[in-house]
């Protein structure tokens, strides 16, 4: 008797305590949290990788994306790295101020097993498993160049604009463009190069100082667009464009602008949105410990695109 008022008691308690399971909330699961160390802030290209980062993540609702600017300081973004690995970051991207100093960043997110993506400006002999997203930067300023000495007339001074010397992109497009001077136009001589840290203005003042030194110059061949734009509005104000073709790289609006009104020879396009947003997505699917498939030998390679007087109206409608 006692075994039944026992079994009359406990049924129906069991089943309540079913009933409340089945109907309880399931819990969320934990977001995936991606830190996003930028070189800087304060760049008209970077800000393209920057926004295609942020909108591929307003697409992936189990992602929380911090991205922070280390204002082209390198000590900054060390720090910087170091307190997402504090905070418990599932991942880390890198777009790195200087590619020559990254080691010690790379050695605190590996050692902390945390999947690691570099973007856009790549640093030597990385370790297996760290993963890098861009473009090779050899083959802008090859495209550059190609266009460039066409324009030139396959002869003449030739001057360079480099980005910063610290950047892994700045010393590949200026080995392009040399590769192609060596290769396809013997008759065109190098006579000046010097580093416009990427900016229109050091860009503007750099060749008003070329300029006034009176030694002829017939192209400019520049690293990025910001700083071939500023190159041209010192041409411009010596009354000389048209005269002195100028090529850039990035394939920025400003630029493709520029080639609409003729002013601007050439550039070459650089994909923001699929350089940032294949950033992202492959550090999502590392911490997923999900297949990536256009990661190859831990590079995701986005083409570079020529752009031309005959086709930058393409690149403009974008």
């Amino acid at each position: 008797m006692k075994e039944m008022k026992l079994a009359k008691v406990f049924l129906p308690a069991i089943a309540l305590m079913t009933m409340a399971l089945a109907t309880a909330p399931v819990q969320s699961a934990e977001k995936v949290k991606i830190g996003v160390a930028m070189a800087l802030f304060d760049d008209v290209w970077l800000t393209y990788v920057r926004d295609a980062m942020t909108k591929w993540a307003s697409t992936h609702p189990d992602v929380e994306l911090t991205i922070v600017d280390a204002a082209n300081d390198t000590a900054k973004q060390v720090g910087q790295v170091e307190n997402f690995l504090a905070q418990g970051m599932d991942a880390v991207v890198i777009l790195p101020v200087d590619t020559a100093a990254t080691g010690p960043m790379t050695k605190a997110v590996v050692k902390a097993g945390k999947p690691l993506v570099y973007v856009n400006r790549q640093p030597a002999n990385l370790p297996k498993g760290v993963v890098y997203s861009g473009s090779k930067s050899i083959e802008a300023g090859i495209m550059n160049m190609e266009e460039l000495g066409k324009a030139m007339g396959g002869k003449g001074n030739l001057v360079i604009l480099m980005g910063e010397l610290s950047n892994e992109a700045a010393l590949g497009r200026t080995d392009g463009i040399k590769k192609i001077v060596k290769e396809k136009f013997p008759d065109i001589k190098i006579t000046r190069e010097q580093t416009g840290n990427w900016q229109r203005v050091q860009g503007k003042t750099i060749m008003e100082n070329w300029l006034a030194s009176g030694q002829e110059i017939d192209g400019v061949a520049s690293n990025n667009d910001e700083m071939a734009l500023g190159a041209l509005q010192a041409i411009k104000a010596a009354g000389k464009l048209g005269k002195i073709p100028v090529g850039g790289t990035d394939g920025s609006h400003d630029a493709l602008e520029s080639m609409d009104k003729g002013e601007l020879n050439n550039t070459v396009f650089q994909d923001p949105v699929g350089q940032g947003n294949e950033a992202v997505n492959a550090a999502y699917l590392m911490v997923k410990k999900e297949p990536n498939p256009k990661v190859v030998d831990g590079v995701v390679w986005i083409p570079y695109q020529k752009v031309t007087k005959e086709n930058y109206k393409t690149f403009l409608s974008k």
